[in-house]
């Protein structure tokens, strides 16, 4: 715990983990009082993602920047799991497509893009391992298509009832983890070679032990699921006060703030030059999503859910994935990046961003969680 606390004392960004004791407070004393908890669990998700990144890059230094980016990639998802399966429970199925969707146009876009700005505003040009960027682009366009049929079929067939989509979505997602664990076999073990990084960064040794920083990665994706799941809570009352849709505030927010874990991970190995590792967590976190999470919530959902989820999506969350998986297959297609990449896939991110922003509610009705056009 000691070379923990040393971090902690000597980086003034951990000292707000303070924040965390006192979000739970208010919490249980003004559990009311939405806009304060939202402030409070946004700005407590900061020290966590610096926290999640220190120990992301003591286990890297060690398994290498690929299975670094994996298991980031991996125990974020999890605290996305976590909060997806809470609503899921609720029997809130449009508010758990609109994170899996929104997570995923994120990670494509967001953290790739600025992965990409903020190495290259340091560094000329960089490399990583096109393999394994066009390897996870190529698992995210088989999630797309997957994620398409149901809503194409639905959107264009009338007599293809609930039981049908129901149906179809639990094979597909039987399908998806299927190839999910078979493009983990071939990633890691039959031709892990092929996955190697580009050995260019700035490495140095690692900050914490390998235990230390393995129970400090389980701790704070605990710790990021907690604050989470405040932070969803009361976000769509506090959107109303700061003037946010909650069209704009499921897509966008609940995302960024959400993997606000991985992105501190992300972005701190693009500006030591480990492009691999920013690649690794931002794609590799993306197909993650789409292969494992929406699969199993969907089979979940045969279980604790009131009622059994499907995958077919409304079409322009559908558009918007297959948009944004293409737009990585474009960036990542020569292994080399520079900062105007990154401002190309932000773009692409903000035109998103802002079209859902501006979106009105369905009939011009009041916003609510339940009826904006984006979940129509």
């Amino acid at each position: 715990m000691k070379p923990l606390l040393k971090e902690i004392r000597h980086n003034w960004l951990l000292w707000s983990l303070a924040l965390i004791p006192l979000l739970f407070t208010c919490r249980r004393l003004e559990p009311k009082s939405h806009t304060l908890l939202f402030v409070l669990s946004a700005f407590a998700i900061v020290p966590l993602a610096a926290l999640l990144s220190l120990a992301t890059e003591s286990v890297a230094a060690r398994t290498g920047d690929a299975a670094g980016g994996l298991l980031t990639a991996t125990l974020g998802n999890l605290a996305e799991l976590v909060i997806a399966l809470t609503a899921l429970r609720a029997g809130e199925h449009m508010l758990v497509k609109a994170s899996v969707a929104g997570a995923i146009v994120t990670n494509t876009l967001f953290v790739l893009g600025m992965s990409f700005l903020l190495g290259g505003l340091k560094h000329h040009v960089q490399e990583y391992n096109r393999v394994n960027a066009r390897f996870q682009v190529g698992l995210l366009f088989l999630a797309t298509v997957a994620l398409l049929i149901p809503s194409a079929v639905g959107e264009a067939d009338s007599v293809a009832g609930t039981a049908f989509t129901q149906k179809l979505s639990a094979a597909l997602a039987v399908l998806l983890l299927a190839a999910y664990g078979m493009g983990l076999c071939f990633s890691l073990k039959t031709h892990h070679e092929l996955f190697v990084s580009a050995e260019s960064g700035e490495r140095g040794e690692a900050p914490l032990p390998i235990g230390l920083a393995l129970g400090t990665l389980a701790g704070v994706t605990l710790l990021v699921a907690l604050v989470s799941e405040v932070f969803v809570d009361s976000v769509q009352q506090a959107a109303v006060s700061f003037g946010m849709t909650p069209t704009f505030v499921g897509f966008i927010v609940v995302s960024l703030v959400g993997g606000a874990a991985e992105m501190g991970s992300a972005f701190s190995g693009a500006r030591k030059n480990r492009l691999d590792l920013s690649v690794g967590i931002a794609l590799g976190s993306a197909s993650q999503i789409a292969l494992f999470v929406a699969p199993v919530l969907v089979l979940l959902s045969y279980v604790v859910g009131p009622a059994e989820m499907d995958l077919q999506f409304w079409p322009g969350a559908v558009v918007m994935m297959l948009v944004a998986t293409m737009a990585a297959a474009l960036v990542t297609n020569s292994g080399r990046s520079a900062w105007f990449l990154g401002v190309f896939v932000l773009m692409v991110y903000l035109i998103f961003a802002m079209t859902l922003y501006v979106l009105p509610p369905r009939g011009g009705a009041a916003p609510t969680v339940a009826h904006t056009s984006i979940y129509g």
